[in-house]
């Protein structure tokens, strides 16, 4: 393995250096971007208990922020409900703005080197051509030993940059998607309390299965 990277020249190593960044952000968005983290289940019905219990205070408010990303949006929400409608989704629309630039970081260092390894790759073959075709300039074409090991040395950049590619485009659009789905559903359940603070949000009563209409 050593060889291949030796034989590649100097261009494998921002080819490496770009392999161990996208390493670096895939490992740390998998570990950040957990939606259980981000948004846990059942948030918004622990906060309505709160809620039916006792009126929101600084203390209840700040546990709350410090819970999740979710639950700083909500306490946010909360903290301004007395506002109006109107302040109260506005302060949660500034908040939300940040989580989710929070939730993007990286994300566009990834695709950068998505998009410049292939371009690196293609760099190390086109200097490897070059070498190549001054070696024929000084022996000739008759030596196929050394054209094909010339030529062989000049691909392994691509394939290089290539193998870097693939998989930091996949896990972009990847985190861009889990990104998206986490945000739609912070934003329901932000919705979801404003609506519940003023009023327009009634709940359905369950029917036991032996009532009758």
């Amino acid at each position: 393995m050593l060889e291949i990277v030796q034989s590649g020249g100097w261009l494998m190593l921002p080819i490496l250096i770009c392999s161990l960044v996208a390493m670096a952000i895939v490992g740390e968005r998998f570990w950040t971007l957990r939606r259980g983290r981000l948004a846990p289940e059942g948030l918004v019905g622990r906060v309505q208990t709160s809620l039916k219990k006792a009126s929101p205070d600084k203390a209840m408010l700040q546990q709350l922020a410090s819970d999740s990303p979710l639950g700083r949006i909500l306490a946010t929400g909360l903290a301004n409900a007395g506002q109006g409608r109107d302040i109260m989704k506005e302060s949660i629309e500034e908040v939300a703005s940040q989580v989710v630039h929070d939730l993007e970081r990286f994300l566009n260092t990834l695709g950068t080197v998505a998009a410049i390894t292939p371009m690196l790759g293609l760099l190390g073959t086109v200097v490897g051509m070059i070498d190549v075709f001054s070696a024929i300039m000084l022996h000739g074409a008759g030596d196929a030993a050394l054209l094909a090991g010339g030529i062989s040395k000049a691909l392994i950049t691509t394939a290089a940059g290539l193998s870097v590619a693939i998989p930091a485009m996949f896990f972009h659009r990847f985190f861009v998607r889990r990104v998206e789905e986490i945000t739609v559903a912070m934003e329901q359940q932000a919705i979801y309390l404003v609506d519940m603070m003023h009023g327009d949000r009634v709940e359905v009563p369950q029917v036991s299965k032996g009532s009758k209409a």
